[in-house]
């Protein structure tokens, strides 16, 4: 099966928001979103758990309240955080997770992940690993298309998302909808798990750039 390699550029900006304990840019293409990390901090005693964090992942459409589709995307966004952060430091709190989307052109899912990651990095939230995520189209010609635009999202027969860890490279979270056979999906994996590999890269440069720039201040 063919694959369509290339990823559109993509790119984040750190520290944006004053009152967030973590905020980030991250854009893929002409897709961005906003996102904001608020916590540990205090919970309400009806969501406090025992032996953990309680994590919230609010998500916040570009215009009008959210529907069941973007009430399906917090359930994923959350199972995705959850799965990476380690709540168990801190027990008996909340961590807040909001996600504004200021402009979906395609990948939104893959892109709100990203954003999410960079955000609690920023609040230096404690996580196991970080998550990068990819999304990926299937054409009618079954053609794998890597980080696909609305246009093309619109014209395939299946979108696919994966989210990785970046320590071993390992399925997080799957998120399909359409049609697709055993040796697509399998096919689909291969290419966004490469893929994923170059973002996960980004991560790492963007905590070595930000941390140059702490200790130049700091000396």
């Amino acid at each position: 099966m063919a694959t369509e390699q290339t990823l559109r550029s993509f790119g984040c900006e750190q520290n944006l928001l004053s009152r967030p304990d973590g905020s980030a840019n991250f854009t893929q293409g002409d897709t961005t979103v906003l996102a904001a990390v608020y916590g540990p901090g205090e919970v309400k005693m009806s969501e406090e758990i025992i032996d953990k964090a309680t994590l919230r992942v609010i998500f916040k459409p570009k215009v009008g309240l959210p529907g069941c589709a973007e009430k399906f995307q917090e359930r994923v966004l959350r199972n995705t955080c959850e799965s990476v952060v380690l709540a168990t430091l801190h027990p008996r709190s909340a961590i807040n997770i909001i996600l504004q989307i200021i402009q979906d052109s395609g990948s939104l899912l893959s892109c709100c992940v990203n954003a999410a990651c960079v955000a609690l990095m920023d609040a230096a939230v404690p996580m196991k690993c970080l998550v990068s995520a990819v999304t990926c189209a299937l054409t009618e010609e079954g053609q794998i298309v890597l980080d696909p635009d609305s246009k093309q999202e619109k014209e395939s027969s299946a979108v696919l998302t994966f989210a990785f860890d970046s320590r071993e490279n390992n399925v997080i979270t799957c998120s399909t909808k359409g049609c697709y056979t055993p040796e697509q999906y399998q096919e689909s994996l291969s290419a966004c798990r490469e893929a994923s590999k170059n973002i996960s890269s980004f991560f790492r440069q963007a905590v070595e750039k930000r941390m140059s720039k702490e200790l130049k201040v700091k000396t």
